[in-house]
């Protein structure tokens, strides 16, 4: 048997590993409705997420009327984060498929890793709530690096490579933030066609995309 080409492999949280929209969104609602703002959808909602909790309830506020003063914003945003932390695994459940593929990888010998927007606090209790901890040597979290960090930019990919030990690298993920993080670092992504998709999973330009978790290890074996 052919070694595994990549030596670390690293995931994106919210829409990969996680289909964390079932608690994010009625957190989004209950801060809309501290400022009087209608409450979206969950299918809404789930549009909106990438690039972090504070540009998903930006998002969530352009939609519903505008963007609000700052100081408004920030009691919103601060309301959002306490009823997510007191509500982080409710109902979120990883992929199917998901847990098999991890197992599966650490199997090949590779290294996992956690690559996030989401705060590093709140991807650690949540990753330890459903019990995936264990499973990845890192975790990286949007605010972990420092502002201005976080993806596109390719300090987190880099980081992780660092950290880990060194060898190659590829990136899932499901959404243009991972795929242009993974351009930025130049390396290869594959992209999940049933995540949180900010454009059609085709036309993220990630190497490989994949309809279930069970075509993971195949698509990495042949990029």
């Amino acid at each position: 048997m052919a070694a595994f080409p990549f030596q670390i492999v690293g995931f994106d949280l919210d829409g990969t590993l996680v289909d964390s929209n079932r608690d994010l969104a009625p957190a989004v609602n209950h801060a809309l409705s501290t400022v009087g703002r209608p409450a979206i959808s969950a299918d809404a909602t789930r549009k909106l997420i990438g690039g972090g909790a504070r540009r998903m309830l930006e998002r969530a506020f352009e939609l519903t009327g505008g963007a609000l003063p700052e100081t408004e914003f920030e009691t919103a945003y601060g309301a959002l984060l306490v009823h997510y932390e007191a509500h982080i695994a409710d109902h979120t459940v990883s992929y199917p498929g998901c847990l098999e593929a991890l197992d599966a990888l650490l199997e090949r010998g590779c290294k996992l890793a956690v690559i996030t927007n989401k705060i590093e606090v709140y991807s650690k209790k949540l990753l330890g709530a459903l019990g995936l901890t264990d499973r990845f040597a890192l975790i990286l979290g949007g605010d972990t690096l420092g502002p201005g960090r976080a993806k596109p930019a390719p300090d987190m990919i880099d980081t992780a490579i660092l950290t880990l030990g060194g060898g190659s690298f590829a990136m899932v993920g499901d959404s243009t933030y991972d795929v242009r993080a993974a351009r930025n670092a130049r390396v290869p992504v594959v992209a999940l066609s049933f995540g949180y998709n900010d454009a059609p999973a085709a036309e993220l330009g990630a190497d490989a995309v994949i309809d279930h978790y069970d075509e993971l290890v195949g698509a990495l074996e042949r990029l």
